[in-house]
């Protein structure tokens, strides 16, 4: 028995096998399709064993490009976003992109790298201590120290991602749980015999630290997925939700991003709002929750549709700034607050607002079962037409400002007109920048559920080239266009080449106004300065090219062709070109007094 102990052992010991190949085998048990990644040598085992794996490893220009692709597949597939980046600078390159993944709720798995067990706080390249930085943005933070704990502990973190609230959770990978043994051993083995009773002790020591970092390596253990608990409203909940909204005459629902979260497929949450026919607000991810043209989907005057309603269904939407804190309620309307998270669910209720019924559980099966036990009922018909014709002035209004000539180069507001009556239907719409961002998410109408990306909350830019990244692998078939503001281009554009060279054509839709607009438009009436604010009429479209795209200058002397420009745009990017439109556009007053700060 000794013996075949001591050979298992042995062989342990002698087996080329590594620890990234563990990671690997648990992501390929847990469905997970794509890992983000700018190699570096801490990560270089994991990558290898996933590509071996049939994991697609797709390369990013930077660490946080990486994480904001892991971000937006996580959104749209349902499953956990995986980005691995190499130690120190390329974990803290992460830091935005993981806190805008913490507020935006998405489920993404870091991976990083670290200096080896015993060099760590001795000034090893790129020793920092990485689980301080991330213990504030994550739900679960392991620095692994054995390379068999590397299968529990990955099954473990990509369970609490999607677990409760979803979010990001880190996973520290020490270089040597990761490199087989024979190399680990070169790095621990004295380069000359023990000399002294230190030099033997350390000696020991060191053999005896390496074979616990081994030991038990390759048994079989269970990859499978851990389950993933989700928090449900009650019968009783429900119950008390049916009466309240069976009574109301005016009712709205404030549908946001967690609406759309797993398991209940968006499509069942839509007819769920459907058979309802109460008038909604759709915000985040939600957007196109209900199509292109629903009678039920309000896009206008929503203070004035909450100053009248007498009851508002707060679906996964939060009373933070969006909604002024909570001001925006109506004291006198029934309020019902469905998230799963409760600090989010109670923000500012001891202020502004007070919840009639509070639920901390899913919204988007709240929603389905509130459908099912009101079935038959419906929300009365005039309610909904007399927000839909306030909604129609609205747009005429600001239908006849794209009509209008800026004083230099294409009016944007035209420009998003033009662009949303050529979108595809399969389309999806990447949201990266201020203003012009802001303009088009007035216009552009996304044609379904999960085609629409923001940042969320956290108002991040730089997502753009991720985003588009994440959303074009998850559905290759679908048109994805990103709008871009000129400012919140610099950060990603060097995508272009990943764009090129991993075969995922986009189309990059830059608002180019040579300005920081949404941050100009009130610090010079309030402080009468421009400073820091002015960019120029850069020429991204040559810099697009000049990473294997395609890119267009489109300005006034354009602007009857626009639509063909759009359309020979869409072709070239259905024929495998990644896309650059730099439209050079002139000042509206369209987002007069929007926030900025």
């Amino acid at each position: 028995h000794n013996t075949d102990k001591n050979i298992c052992y042995y062989f342990h010991f002698i087996s080329p096998r590594h620890g990234g190949e563990s990671v690997a085998e648990v992501l390929r048990a847990h469905g997970i399709k794509f890992v983000f990644t700018l190699v570096g040598g801490h990560i270089s085992p994991i990558l290898v064993a996933c590509e071996k794996l049939g994991i697609r490893i797709v390369d990013t220009r930077h660490e946080a490009t990486a994480v904001f692709a892991a971000d937006a597949v996580a959104r749209l597939s349902g499953t956990v976003g995986v980005a691995a980046v190499t130690a120190g600078p390329g974990l803290t390159n992460t830091v935005t992109a993981v806190k805008n993944a913490q507020m935006a709720e998405s489920p993404l798995l870091l991976i990083g790298g670290a200096a080896a067990t015993l060099l760590q706080g001795r000034g090893a390249l790129q020793d920092i201590d990485q689980m301080s930085l991330f213990k504030p943005l994550c739900k679960f933070c392991a620095s692994v120290r054995t390379v068999r704990e590397i299968v529990p502990t990955v099954r473990k973190a990509l369970a609490v991602a999607q677990s409760g609230t979803p979010g990001p959770v880190f996973i520290e990978f020490p270089i040597d749980t990761l490199y087989p043994y024979h190399v680990v051993e070169k790095e621990f083995a004295p380069k000359n015999t023990p000399k002294g009773l230190m030099g033997k002790i350390i000696a020991w020591y060191l053999r005896n630290h390496l074979s616990n970092l081994f030991a038990g390596a390759w048994e079989t253990r269970d990859l499978s997925p851990l389950p993933v608990h989700i928090p449900h409203a009650t019968e009783d909940e429900v119950q008390r939700c049916v009466e309240l909204v069976s009574r109301a005459k005016k009712p709205v629902i404030l549908l946001g991003s967690q609406a759309t979260l797993p398991p209940t497929p968006a499509d069942d949450v839509r007819k769920a709002l459907e058979s309802l026919g109460i008038p909604c607000f759709l915000g985040g991810m939600s957007r196109g929750m209900l199509g292109k043209n629903s009678p039920l989907h309000i896009r206008q005057n929503r203070r004035d549709a909450l100053k009248d309603a007498d009851l508002v269904l707060l679906a996964g939407t939060v009373c933070d700034f969006r909604l002024s804190y909570g001001r925006v309620l109506n004291r006198r309307s029934k309020i019902i607050a469905v998230n799963r998270d409760r600090s989010q669910l109670l923000k500012n209720s001891d202020m502004f607002w007070k919840p009639t019924v509070a639920i901390q559980g899913d919204a988007g099966s709240f929603l389905v079962r509130l459908s099912k036990a009101l079935k038959g009922h419906r929300c009365p018909e005039e309610w909904p037409r007399s927000l839909k014709e306030g909604d129609a002035v609205k747009e005429k209004a600001n239908r006849s400002k794209a009509d209008e000539k800026t004083e230099r180069h294409l009016n944007p507001l035209s420009v998003l007109h033009r662009v949303d009556e050529l979108l595809a239907e399969d389309s999806i719409i990447v949201a990266d920048g201020g203003d012009f961002v802001g303009s088009a998410a007035y216009i552009m109408r996304p044609r379904g559920p999960l085609r629409w990306l923001d940042p969320g909350a956290f108002g991040t830019l730089g997502v753009g080239g991720g985003f588009a990244l994440g959303a074009k692998l998850c559905r290759p078939e679908s048109e994805v266009w990103i709008v871009y503001g000129d400012g919140s281009l610099g950060y990603s554009v060097a995508e272009f080449d990943t764009f090129t060279r991993h075969k995922t054509p986009v189309i990059a839709l830059v608002g180019n106004d040579a300005c920081w607009s949404q941050i100009s438009r009130e610090q010079v009436p309030m402080l009468g300065s421009n400073v820091a604010c002015g960019l120029a009429f850069t020429d991204y479209h040559i810099v697009a090219d000049g990473y294997g795209g395609k890119g267009y200058l489109t300005g006034r002397e354009d602007e009857s062709q626009l639509d063909d420009i759009i359309k020979k745009a869409q072709k070239e990017c259905r024929e495998g070109k990644a896309i650059l439109l730099n439209v050079l556009i002139g000042k509206t007053n369209f987002r007069e007094g929007s926030i900025s700060v």
